[in-house]
């Protein structure tokens, strides 16, 4: 997706978590805890992978995807296909999705990634471009988050 930014990768954190349970210093059970609602929301809302469960090797995983923001207002918090973020990212300026892998069959659940969705960036990559631009013409370095008319004390 053109706007995802600020990413942040669990990779690592799964991998230790998971030679900690195949080694038994933390057990199947308390890893093994996807809420009912979790599993719903991978069942309905959820993308198959073709990774399979790390754990039992049963069944694929699923990742379901969370949407946060200010701008949501009742739909905060709410799993969303994958293929519904881009246009949300288009008509929102910004929120928060992260992404949760899930196994159906032994409840195996772990954030595997989270980022920043929408119209934000497309501005602020749009801003940096021209005022990059304009600061190098003028021979001045552009100033960022107010206005000469604010400096002025005027609005």
């Amino acid at each position: 997706m053109r706007t995802q930014r600020q990413v942040v990768d669990y990779s690592l954190q799964k991998r230790a978590l998971l030679r900690d349970v195949h080694n038994g210093k933390v057990g199947t059970l308390e890893v093994c805890d996807a809420s009912p609602y979790l599993k719903n929301a991978a069942r309905f809302h959820g993308e198959p992978t073709d990774d399979r469960c790390p754990v039992c090797r049963r069944d694929n995983l699923t990742l379901v995807h969370y949407i946060y923001g200010d701008e949501l207002k009742q739909s905060a918090g709410q799993a969303r296909k994958l293929a519904e973020l881009p246009v949300l990212a288009m008509t929102l300026s910004e929120f928060q999705v992260f992404v949760v892998e899930v196994c159906q069959s032994c409840a195996w659940n772990h954030l595997i990634e989270q980022y920043l969705l929408g119209r934000d960036a497309l501005n602020t990559d749009e801003l940096d471009q021209d005022g990059a631009v304009a600061a190098s013409a003028s021979g001045r370095h552009r100033e960022t988050g107010s206005s000469s008319h604010r400096r002025e004390g005027r609005q």
